[in-house]
């Protein structure tokens, strides 16, 4: 099977295992976050839920660990915006990457293509790789990376702060990730289906992956924050709300999807919603700040929408037109790989 592990076997075994208790941790493991955040001031309070009330002249730190090992043609590209999104979406600026790269043989051109891709991509992002492994691993039938991001912030946004009364804010438009996916690691068994200049602006959507611009404008205004990735949109407010204890109404025509997202997931059989959605940054806002954050981003071009609303319970609800969600969904596109 493939896909993250079961909640509740998280909550058996991994969330309750988590070492000593630091003091220095303002944020820890626990469903829905994507980041661990350690306060660097031991002398501060901070500001563990997130208000920015205090504790502004000290630094956070904050950390995300992500694998990729799926989008085969631009896996260096796509591990380095995934590990950094999930940094920017908790309010930090990403500065630092260490990087494991398992190899399924020792065909030294894929590992050239794929430090090459990590290369690119750090320098576009102004982000250092520091460290990290690379190793053959025979038992692997594909390349496996695993990425670690850090970068520091002085106002560290969580995904579990959404209140209710709270507007839900979606930029750019769900599966844009796995929109550039359809169209080069499926570009063949699609091609039937989807006219030629479909496939080349949809492989293009790699370059809309990355979400450290919007982050930074929403951060400073944001109770939550969350990077949608896999099991795509659905799933990234599924966790929002469990992670924040709150029930989310969502109107999914409100939701933006552009034309090759739609086209080439007609195509492949797959939801727009339920696909891996890096390039979206979901946001809880306060309704006073809701037009401050729209024209923050109207300045810079980047597309954006309120598509519904936080709150009170059930907890962990997603009320999606007319479809109710309690639990994880899996992502469509799995079927497509296995």
């Amino acid at each position: 099977m493939i896909g993250k592990v079961p909640g509740e076997l998280l909550e058996a075994f991994v969330l309750s295992r988590t070492g000593v208790a630091d003091p220095r941790v303002l944020q820890g493991p626990a469903y829905g976050e994507d980041t661990a955040a350690i306060r660097l001031d031991r002398e501060s309070d901070g500001d563990a839920d997130g208000d920015g009330d205090d504790g502004a002249d000290r630094d956070v730190l904050v950390i995300n660990t992500d694998p990729i090992s799926l989008a085969v043609e631009r896996i260096g590209t796509l591990g380095v915006h995934v590990a950094c999104n999930d940094v920017a979406a908790s309010g930090a600026t990403p500065a630092w990457l260490t990087t494991a790269i398992f190899l399924p043989d020792d065909d030294a051109d894929t590992l050239d293509e794929i430090t090459a891709q990590l290369d690119e991509a750090a320098r576009r992002l102004e982000v250092a790789i520091v460290g990290g492994h690379a190793e053959y691993a025979p038992a692997q039938a594909q390349p496996l990376l695993v990425l670690t991001c850090l970068g520091l912030t002085d106002r560290y946004v969580p995904t579990s702060g959404a209140r209710p009364g709270d507007r839900l804010l979606v930029t750019k438009g769900a599966g844009i990730e796995g929109t550039a996916i359809l169209a080069t690691d499926f570009a063949d068994e699609l091609r039937d289906d989807v006219p030629p200049e479909v496939l080349q602006r949809g492989a293009a959507f790699f370059e809309d992956v990355g979400l450290i611009e919007e982050a930074s404008i929403v951060a400073p205004h944001a109770h939550a924050m969350h990077d949608p990735t896999e099991g795509g949109l659905v799933d990234g407010l599924i966790e929002l709300a469990v992670a924040s204890g709150v029930a989310l109404e969502v109107d999914r025509d409100a939701i933006p999807v552009r034309e090759e997202t739609v086209q080439l997931c007609r195509a492949a059989g797959v939801d727009p919603l339920r696909i891996f959605g890096s390039g979206a940054l979901v946001a809880a806002i306060p309704p006073e700040a809701a037009d401050e954050v729209s024209a923050g981003l109207d300045d810079v071009g980047i597309e954006h929408a309120y598509v519904g609303t936080v709150r009170d319970g059930p907890d962990g609800t997603l009320l999606l037109g007319e479809e109710t969600f309690t639990e994880p969904v899996r992502d469509d596109m799995y079927a497509l790989w296995e």
